[in-house]
């Protein structure tokens, strides 16, 4: 045994302890009494120390360095136990591909922790741009290993978190090799704004699911007012995600353009609910209330600035496109691109749906009626845009159509939306 005494005493536990123990104060700051409701819970060791042990420590220590941390957060123990494990199989795998890579690749070039006989001096440091490459496979690899073990997000999205703190990990164990004393202090001065990006980055994460919450809320109150155009929301968000992409839009004006849509009637709320649910037509004082509901909804959401263009489309999306419509009677590119493009989701979803008084049109008769109100009621570009991308993606929400029983009584004649003018309006 004497053998394994002197291999455990020559791994670089000088190394381990401190990325072990700065990986559970990380942890620990959630809870700080000072610091802990301005810190995430969601911000921990994993990012750039989790892969200053990757590229430092020999892959058994570099899958026990993350473990002190994981195991001291919030959630119950089962998950803190399975986050455990994926870290160090994660940390473990990276670990293993560097070390075989640079090994392989370089020899002795690069000081291996552990691999130095402690009598001898230290290896002086490969340089940083000769381990750039098997650093990067080895964040490919801790990539591919969290993927296979984290679950829902994509793989993109785990490379692109991963790439970031793998460099400064990469930055922190070159300087801790150059000098094992005071490198120390300069691998600090690189993790801590690694650890600040992962602060900011899950507070961000934060602040986006509150905005998806917020928008989901509004959403499910229009639903349980309107009860008969419930789901109406979400699909034209859907509808109006599908012209964007058309467009070419980004990422971020695409998913802004889905709140959009989903946002659309949240005027409604501020329509009187007998009006809405009122079963036969409308008076005069009644529809006047429907038409004021862009009015309301303009004035419920314009003092969210995070909403972005769905303010612009809850107010303006019964503008027609030769000036014609309402509440401000604007025509052509005066009227908001968001707005345009909601209206020909609002209008196509109004038909290929079942309402109280009429049955869903088919996806091809709606754009037909889409097509022949282009250039009058709806922007031709916004039309073209919506009938390329159901002809690339198809419509999910296609109705099937319902069968007639032997001896019903005829439908009666349908009456019209309460929003609804004559053509697709919806």
């Amino acid at each position: 045994m004497p053998h394994l005494g002197e291999a455990v005493a020559a791994l670089p536990w000088t190394q381990f302890l401190p990325l072990a123990v700065l990986g559970a104060l990380c942890r620990q700051l959630p809870s700080c009494r000072v610091l802990g409701h301005r810190v995430p819970p969601e911000t921990a060791s994993y990012g750039a120390l989790l892969f200053t042990g990757v590229f430092l420590l020999p892959p058994a220590l570099a899958a026990l360095a993350p473990v002190p941390g994981a195991l001291l957060g919030r959630p119950p123990a089962e998950g803190r136990a399975r986050h455990a494990v994926r870290l160090m199989v994660t940390a473990a795998a990276g670990a293993y591909c560097f070390r075989l890579l640079t090994e392989g690749l370089l020899g002795d070039a690069l000081p291996l922790p552990g691999g130095a006989d402690p009598g001898h001096s230290q290896p002086a440091a490969a340089p940083l741009t000769i381990t750039l490459l098997p650093a990067l496979i080895a964040v490919l690899t801790c990539a591919a290993a969290d993927r296979a073990l984290g679950g829902s997000r994509s793989a993109s999205a785990v490379l692109l978190g991963h790439l970031p703190y793998g460099l400064l990990g990469l930055l922190a164990a070159t300087l801790w090799h150059a000098a094992p004393g005071p490198g120390l202090l300069g691998a600090l001065a690189v993790l801590a704004p690694g650890y600040i990006c992962c602060w900011i980055l899950a507070r961000s994460r934060h602040l986006d699911a509150a905005h998806r919450a917020t928008v989901a809320a509004l959403v499910q109150a229009v639903d349980l007012k309107d009860r008969y155009t419930r789901g109406h929301s979400e699909r034209v968000g859907h509808a109006a995600a599908l012209i964007a992409g058309e467009l070419g839009l980004d990422a971020e004006r695409t998913h802004a353009l889905r709140t959009a849509g989903a946002l659309h009637d949240i005027g409604k709320l501020a329509v009187p609910t007998r009006t809405l649910r009122k079963e036969g037509p409308l008076d005069d004082e009644e529809w006047q209330q429907i038409r004021r509901h862009p009015e309301y909804g303009h004035a419920i959401v314009r003092g969210i600035p995070v909403l972005g263009e769905a303010v612009d489309a809850a107010l303006h999306h019964h503008e027609s496109f030769d000036g014609s419509g309402y509440p401000a009677g604007l025509a052509g590119r005066r009227i908001p691109e968001a707005a345009r493009i909601v209206a020909v989701a609002d209008a196509f979803d109004a038909m290929t749906s079942t309402r109280s008084y009429r049955r869903a049109r088919p996806v091809g008769e709606a754009l037909a009626e889409l097509r022949r109100c282009a250039g009058t009621q709806f922007d031709p570009r916004m039309v073209a845009a919506l009938s390329s991308a159901l002809e690339r993606h198809g419509w999910p929400y296609t109705e099937a159509p319902r069968r007639s029983v032997p001896g019903a009584r005829p439908a009666a004649e349908p009456v019209p939306l309460p929003d609804e003018q004559p053509g697709a309006r919806a």
